[in-house]
């Protein structure tokens, strides 16, 4: 026994200085620690990897003033993993190595979150947490499900959302300051990548979209980019794949999703869920790329739930949360000690983040109730002897008595004592710019979408010519009135339903809006004038081919203006659609129930539309007004009826005549002037900007809203409050 607490009192010597950072060098054995009374050789094994070839230094100045992260060129592969080694991806021949970060510290002091109704029995998601990371480190926050670790990272990053309240102080190399743009970058757990593009387009278009400058700049951004995260063997794959082809597995995916953040080049990096959905063998891939990315001074934080051994191994730091409290700050291996002092030492072949996580997670006493007359080889069935909140109760207290928490202070005190470089902005990419890159992107996206785009194109062909050939050869006789007319109804009718068809990619195109949003990439205007003028050239087409198959298969009027007015009216008609479902899918956000309202609104349309009953004779006022003025078929089909009629004859036996507006007068109810037909053009227009109006109030609230803030509460009072 005292040769192992000899040890563990090197360890803490050695990392005293609560964790200072002066010459941290990765550490190559753990020390499992076991009761008093049960002495054993303690198992030590290699899990960190040999950076050989990169020294990192990380240290405070005598002056605490500033933090310095200095880095030798980093190897183009990272030394193998000592134990079942696992080398970094090769770079390709002739790649530039990235380039070096200038990383930055993080220090989070006393931070409390509140959300109301967030927990059942305190609103109090996170709780006096305190902790600090480092350039050139990697400091993860751990704990089980719905421990408050998401609420903190986001706390840290100026990220809650408004109905959050934060209490406490955040610096950033000293200094009370929220991160401008372009210093730090933030990786949600769940994040929108676009399937139809190539690892290096999908980078490069958000390069175009972040930074300003010119293209050949955003190119070797990206590049080094692709080398940092090791995507050189992924950079001209299709993300989603096409067709047949499968696209990129979910722990590339995972890294393109890092990728995007790094072609800023930020100084302090935040990933929620760096593992999310990864195997064993991608999670350790993409821990030994982050720690190549530290390595290059990058100041890393991110959670994380559960880990296996060689990826512990592979952490700097760690925050350990439960139910929203600390229950212990400082390295990694001290982690270990800690659980060990407070009488929860790891046994010899549990990996440490099962222990940690098996000791502090309440869902294993349901498991303990259930399974309480079981017993196993050793005879309890839980190696922790007592409940969760005991564990949780004594590791908490334990820390706070222990030197860990008062170096933490010691440290923190250092850190924020003077203020050091403040982090500048990087500047933006001009409105004009993101709009062309947005409308670029967009047309690239519909042009590989075959699925959403051009088999859209193919059913409208297909029902276009169905329509046409029922309804071919009336000829221009009085008989023919009517028949006509419901030939057109049919057609703007139907042509209008299968635009539910693009629902899933307008769906998609939200959602890649809302993630760039949040991480200040786009807005919502910008995304709409994109969305926009990409869709016109898709939409003319789907107006022009179908309605010249259509206005010849069934003989309306021979003439080019008559014509060329059709294709516009038909052209308005699928703007103003296209606006409605934008702004039905913008409200809902979810397939089954933006299909629905459609089919819905699209039905209560066609019997307004004046076809089975005429409009002036429709019940009111619910169908006279509003329904009948907000369906866009009324106006589309009196246009298009006024356009065939307006200024023909028929003829009435062998000596009268009656016009048009006569004849049709019976089956619809038209205008004789003859400026009606654009009248109802401008209405169409209208209509189109009024629902993109539309659209942007529901995305400015719902996602363009500054849904993150980082409220600092000076007061003392507040803060204590709060503990």
């Amino acid at each position: 026994m005292e040769e192992i607490q000899s040890q563990s009192d090197n360890y803490r010597s050695s990392s005293s200085s609560a964790s200072s950072p002066a010459s941290r060098v990765p550490s190559s054995n753990f020390f499992y620690l076991r009761k008093p009374g049960s002495l054993r050789q303690p198992i030590s094994f290699e899990d960190s990897p040999d950076w050989g070839d990169t020294d990192i230094d990380v240290r405070v100045d005598d002056g605490g003033d500033s933090i310095n992260a200095a880095t030798t060129p980093a190897s183009p592969s990272l030394s193998k993993l000592n134990s079942r080694s696992l080398p970094s991806p090769p770079l390709p021949e002739g790649a530039v190595v990235a380039r070096k970060i200038a990383g930055a510290s993080v220090v989070w002091k006393d931070l409390t979150v509140t959300i109301k109704g967030k927990r059942k029995y305190s609103d109090k998601v996170v709780k006096s947490s305190t902790g600090y990371a480092l350039p050139g480190t990697m400091t993860v926050i751990m704990g089980p499900p719905k421990s408050g670790k998401s609420t903190l990272l986001k706390a840290i990053a100026g990220r809650l959302h408004h109905s959050a309240k934060m209490y406490g102080e955040v610096f950033v190399n000293g200094a009370k300051l929220d991160m401008p743009y372009g210093s730090y970058g933030f990786v949600e757990r769940e994040t929108t990548l676009i399937g139809s593009l190539t690892v290096r387009e999908f980078l490069f278009y958000s390069a175009l979209l972040q930074l300003p400058g010119f293209f050949c700049q955003k190119k070797s951004v990206v590049e080094d980019a692709i080398i940092a995260m090791s995507l050189s063997d992924y950079a001209n794959k299709l993300i989603g794949g096409h067709c047949y082809m499968k696209g990129l597995p979910s722990g590339e995916r995972r890294r393109v999703s890092i990728a995007r953040e790094l072609v800023m080049r930020p100084h302090i990096l935040f990933i929620d869920e760096p593992l999310y959905h990864l195997d064993s063998v991608s999670a350790l891939l993409m821990m030994v790329t982050l720690k190549k990315l530290a390595s290059m001074g990058c100041t890393l934080l991110f959670t994380i739930c559960q880990s296996s051994t060689e990826v512990f191994g592979l952490f700097d730091r760690i925050c350990l949360l439960s139910n929203g409290n600390t229950l212990f700050f400082g390295e990694t291996l001290a982690c270990l000690q800690h659980f060990s002092n407070a009488g929860f030492p790891c046994p010899i072949m549990q990996s440490p983040s099962d222990h940690f996580l098996r000791a502090i997670n309440t869902d294993f006493d349901r498991i303990i109730a259930m399974c309480k007359n079981w017993q196993d080889d050793n005879g309890d069935f839980s190696s922790v002897n007592m409940d969760t909140a005991v564990a949780i109760r004594t590791l908490e207290a334990t820390y706070k008595s222990s030197a860990d928490a008062a170096a933490v202070e010691t440290m923190i005190l250092r850190l924020t004592e003077k203020e050091g470089p403040r982090l500048k902005t990087k500047g933006k990419a001009g409105s004009a710019t993101r709009i062309a890159v947005l409308t670029w992107r967009s047309l690239l996206i519909m042009s590989r979408e075959w699925k959403y785009y051009w088999l859209r194109l193919i059913l409208n062909m297909l029902l276009t010519l169905c329509i046409g050939t029922v309804f071919s050869g009336l000829g221009h006789s009085l008989s023919s009135v009517v028949t006509r007319v419901a030939a057109i109804f049919i057609f703007i009718s139907f042509t209008a339903l299968l635009s539910i068809a693009g629902v899933p990619a307008l769906m998609k195109e939200i959602k890649i809006c809302a993630s760039e949003k949040s991480n200040q990439h786009s807005g919502v205007l910008v995304f709409l004038f994109g969305q926009l003028l990409a869709s016109i050239p898709f939409l003319f087409l789907i107006s022009i081919s179908s309605s010249l198959v259509f206005y010849f298969l069934v003989g309306l009027r021979d003439e080019f203006s008559l014509l060329m007015y059709f294709v516009l009216n038909f052209f308005m008609c699928l703007l103003v659609n296209e606006g409605l479902v934008l702004a039905v899918v913008s409200m809902w956000k979810d397939v089954f129930w933006s299909v629905l309202t459609l089919v819905s609104i699209q039905v209560v349309m066609m019997l307004s539309a004046g076809y089975f009953r005429i409009r002036s004779a429709l019940p009111g006022p619910v169908w006279t007004f509003p329904i009948s003025y907000i369906a866009f078929h009324t106006y589309s089909i009196q246009g298009l009826l006024e356009n065939e009629y307006l200024g023909t004859t028929f003829a009435v036996g062998q000596v009268r005549t009656i016009s048009g507006i006569q004849a049709i007068r019976s089956a619809y109810d038209i205008s004789p002037d003859s400026n009606s037909k654009w009248e109802n053009l401008l209405v169409l227009f209208l209509m189109a900007v009024s629902y993109r109006v539309f659209v942007f109030v529901l995305l400015f609230f719902r996602i363009g809203k500054n849904t993150s803030i980082h409220k600092i509460f000076r007061c003392s009072q507040d803060t204590n409050s709060s503990r």
